[in-house]
């Protein structure tokens, strides 16, 4: 089956043409033979989203977190009453396919005053907002300027606020709180919940309906991943869906969040607000260079340890170790190690047929096996 490009969220089905992507008449066919659905936010996705998008195969589509309070959308969210436009400006870049100059603009920050701090890309989807009087229609206009090879998503167009219940029964408000908290010791978090509450963004639930992987980015657990499981609709989607389910485990601990966090724990918590254990669990095995892990071990973050074992109880099937990281001077998965591991899970989980919709029952198949 063949399947065109979106720029932008749209109505459109997988299969059926969309008249209004890349306007500019670079308009392109492409065999597609694969549904998958990030959700995340806009570090972790990003590195993942960089590699899904050279693979033309994928029907790629990006779900993500708008509950983020600190930086520069932390503060157009205060000033302006919008709704943060930074991790889905970053998905956007990541899957851009317009040159090297739009993306770097995108992602600019200024360092002088007046405007240090500020984020060019975040300002210009501001401004386009106010342009055309409404954020949906500035998202999709900033889609399909970057060019972008599939579709990023916001999880809702809803405006709310992450809060973070702690061990001892103390509730901290504000996704940047919660994640730059320094209490001594860092209480755990006992559960995280929004406040009002939020309600799915229908191209959110359509995404995750259609597809044949719904992939988990990595990225922080309680201020970035989960949040999106906190709006309704999404769990529900998750639990209905005939797709499968794969989740990437971190390469660090964060401190304040996940300080002692195996593997197992990561992906329980995931399954815990998702009300559905993952299929499949990708994870790293491999060095890390001393100097980084120094670096990290000053900031209370360390390596994620591996509990293959644990993650199978759990009820996972197939478990994933392999190198996935980064030769650069931060932790991070590096996008063309990371999709070479996927592809061979995703091949596994969810066998590709060019005679059935990514979406169906017939474009699906096969019980997941263990990949060594």
């Amino acid at each position: 089956m063949r399947v065109s490009r979106s720029c932008a969220a749209s109505d459109r089905r997988p299969g059926a043409a969309d008249p209004a992507a890349n306007p500019a008449g670079s308009h392109r066919e492409i065999d597609v033979t694969l549904a998958v659905t990030v959700i995340g936010g806009g570090t972790g996705s990003f590195q993942i989203l960089k590699g899904l998008r050279e693979r033309p195969d994928l029907d790629v589509r990006s779900v993500v977190n708008m509950m983020d309070s600190g930086g520069d959308s932390g503060r157009l969210r205060d000033e302006f009453g919008v709704l943060p436009p930074g991790d889905a400006r970053r998905c956007m870049v990541a899957l851009s396919e317009e040159g090297p100059l739009l993306r770097a603009l995108f992602s600019y920050r200024f360092q002088d005053p007046p405007l240090e701090g500020r984020q060019f890309g975040n300002l210009f989807f501001l401004a386009l907002t106010k342009v055309l009087g409404d954020e949906r229609r500035a998202y999709e206009a900033v889609g399909r300027l970057l060019k972008i090879r599939g579709r990023v998503i916001a999880v809702t167009w809803d405006h709310a606020h992450l809060h973070a219940e702690l061990e001892d029964g103390s509730v901290i408000e504000g996704e940047a709180n919660i994640g730059l908290r320094q209490r001594e010791p860092a209480l755990p978090i006992r559960r995280v919940f929004l406040r009002p509450e939020a309600q799915a963004n229908p191209e959110a639930i359509r995404a995750i309906l259609e597809a044949d992987v719904v992939l988990f980015a990595p990225g922080d657990l309680y201020t970035s991943t989960i949040p999106n499981l906190l709006v309704a609709g999404i769990p529900q989607a998750l639990r209905e869906t005939r797709a499968k389910i794969l989740c990437m485990v971190n390469l660090m601990t964060r401190h304040g969040e996940t300080d002692g966090y195996p593997a197992s724990r990561h992906v329980a918590e995931i399954a815990r607000y998702a009300g559905r254990v993952p299929e499949a669990v990708l994870a790293h095995q491999g060095a890390i260079p001393a100097e980084q892990l120094a670096a990290y071990a000053a900031e209370r973050s360390h390596p994620v340890a591996l509990d293959p074992d644990a993650i199978r109880a759990l009820g996972v099937k197939t478990i994933r170790l392999a190198d996935v990281m980064s030769p650069a001077s931060l932790v991070r998965h590096d996008p063309g190690r990371t999709v070479s591991a996927l592809m061979e899970l995703f091949d596994t989980l969810a066998p590709r047929r060019r005679d059935a919709a990514p979406g169906t029952a017939e474009g699906r198949g096969g019980a997941p096996v263990e990949v060594p």
